[in-house]
């Protein structure tokens, strides 16, 4: 039963999205999509420790989905008129008449764009879409927000019957929606990368999968709008961070921070991809915003030989900018990193308390672990050992957790 548990875990965190979008591009209704997928997910619980893990689990829970979909709509005493519409989903070819218009070919980012839909609150959306697309749990989406469980399960639901009640479907934009859908876009695409780059839980630090998907995902859009700087300069955000992947972690998977990394190991190709997309945005003159200023901090460090020969002074006058646009406590908290490396960890020090006395950041490891770091570098061990294990108390993440402890092990 373990083994059934973790592979079906695994699956769905790799394969929901398209699974989902499958089901929706069939059915037409995205709520039923995702129900179905995971009335799949139940049937697998319940045969698969029995009759084995099949080859292909993805396509075994696609098929047990479409085979719920035509009992539904068999009780819903449509029967002929669902048939005709699952067979053009399996296999009929669609008309293409010169009038029609369908700039987006690819289901899974058709998929983000019903759960940007703008009936839903920016709050809904982004839970809805980490739910569907990143395949993350009520739980992993609510300590990536710090809130509550009980807060994300009532927006999914809530996004779900406004979605049904909305009748929205599962169809391409029309072009003058997509500028207002966006930025929703973009921000839950970027999220999801987020998510892939440092998990906030589970046994591994990075999910690679995730991330790429995201970026595959920024790519598309970037080639459906060229108009949009934002959009480029997310794809070099992704482009440049995922370039580090590589020498992120060990052959045992123990994460390896940035100043230990081997830098030869950084994908130079990726690094200029990332370089190219940032000047494609700027060449689109409309100043940078807030993808722009971060894949321009991201471009700092991977241009840079070692940690001590960045441009930190670069990257703290970008993080101010960053914090003008969009502020936000972690850019105040990144900012006050970029600030001990460029002058000294005591002035660090005096922004992130002043963003512990607000109650920024309550109940997330990251405030924490930079302020032992900063302790550290001031020689008040006493103070970073607290400050060290009180951040490994509070990630969910068991690699992340192991490096904290043996910060905190290593000031003893």
């Amino acid at each position: 039963m373990a083994d059934a548990r973790r592979t079906i875990d695994a699956v769905w965190r790799i394969e929901s999205a398209r699974i989902v979008a499958t089901l929706a591009k069939i059915t037409g209704d995205v709520v039923l999509a995702e129900d179905l997928a995971q009335e799949a997910i139940v049937e697998a619980l319940r045969q698969w420790p029995e009759s084995g893990i099949p080859n292909n689990p993805g396509a075994w829970l696609t098929a047990v989905a479409k085979r719920r979909a035509i009992d539904t709509w068999r009780r819903r005493d449509r029967l002929d008129e669902k048939y005709q519409e699952i067979a053009r989903g399996l296999g009929a070819e669609p008309s293409s008449t010169p009038d029609d218009w369908e700039p987006i070919d690819d289901d899974v980012l058709r998929l983000v764009f019903v759960a940007c839909h703008p009936v839903l609150a920016r709050e809904a959306q982004v839970a809805l879409t980490l739910r569907l697309i990143g395949g993350l749990t009520t739980e992993e989406i609510a300590r990536l927000f710090l809130v509550p469980v009980a807060t994300i399960q009532q927006r999914i639901v809530r996004a779900k019957k406004t979605l049904a009640a909305a009748k929205v479907p599962f169809e391409v934009p029309d072009p003058s929606e997509w500028r207002a859908r966006l930025g929703s876009v973009l921000g839950v695409v970027y999220l999801i990368f987020t998510e892939g780059y440092a998990a906030t839980s589970g046994e591994q630090w990075m999910r690679i999968d995730l991330a790429n998907e995201a970026l595959r995902l920024g790519r598309v859009l970037a080639g459906l709008t060229p108009r949009e700087p934002e959009v480029h300069a997310l794809v070099a955000l992704m482009e440049l961070q995922a370039s580090r992947f590589e020498a992120r972690v060990d052959a045992e998977g123990t994460p390896i921070l940035l100043a230990d990394q081997d830098r030869g190991r950084w994908d130079r190709a990726q690094i200029g991809r990332g370089q190219a997309a940032l000047a494609r945005a700027d060449s689109l003159g409309r100043g940078r915003g807030s993808y722009a200023l971060q894949a321009a901090i991201a471009e700092c460090h991977a241009t840079a030989p070692s940690v001590d020969e960045t441009d930190w002074a670069q990257i703290v006058l970008l993080y101010e900018a960053l914090g003008r646009i969009a502020p936000n406590p972690i850019v105040d908290l990144n900012r006050a990193v970029a600030v001990s490396m460029a002058t000294g960890p005591a002035s660090a020090l005096l922004i992130v308390d002043g963003l512990a006395d607000a109650g920024a950041l309550r109940g997330s490891a990251l405030l924490p672990s930079v302020r032992g770091e900063l302790l550290a570098r001031l020689g008040r061990t006493q103070e970073a050992r607290s400050e060290f294990a009180t951040a490994a108390s509070l990630t969910a993440n068991s690699r992340e957790r192991e490096v904290l402890l043996a910060k905190a092990a290593a000031l003893a």
